[in-house]
């Protein structure tokens, strides 16, 4: 029986890659929060809604994309997980530009998801 690709590469670029993954995934996790948190409940405003946070979020997701995905785009030639984490990256750079809300969080949200999925495709082809 043959394998498929190794989806958790033991290199660098690998190890960043799954960490741009959780990072995505946190981030995701905080929106939910947020809106649940703040709309529902009326709590955790000050801290959540906090615009460091979501700026420190931004330069984190640049930094480790363009580390992983910009090195591995150049090392295997697919251009995909480029289109897909620069995508990503303008999507929640707009949601930190718009007010704070459900606008907000769906632009994050769909931002993470591609900046996630720029990470796993750049994983699956990397390991080709």
């Amino acid at each position: 029986m043959t394998e498929g690709p190794d989806l958790f590469p033991a290199s660098p670029r690998g190890r960043f890659d799954r960490l741009g993954v959780v990072i995505s995934g946190l981030c995701m996790v905080h929106c939910v929060a947020g809106l649940f948190l703040i709309g529902v409940l009326g709590l955790g405003g000050g801290v959540l809604l906090n615009p460091a946070i979501h700026r420190f979020g931004l330069v984190a997701a640049f930094v480790v994309g363009l580390f992983t995905i910009g090195a591995g785009a150049m090392r295997h030639g697919h251009r995909l997980p480029l289109a897909l984490g620069a995508t990503g990256l303008a999507l929640m750079a707009a949601a930190i530009a718009s007010d704070h809300g459900t606008a907000e969080a769906l632009l994050t949200i769909c931002g993470v998801v591609l900046v996630a999925s720029a990470h796993i495709v750049n994983m699956r082809r990397g390991s080709c």
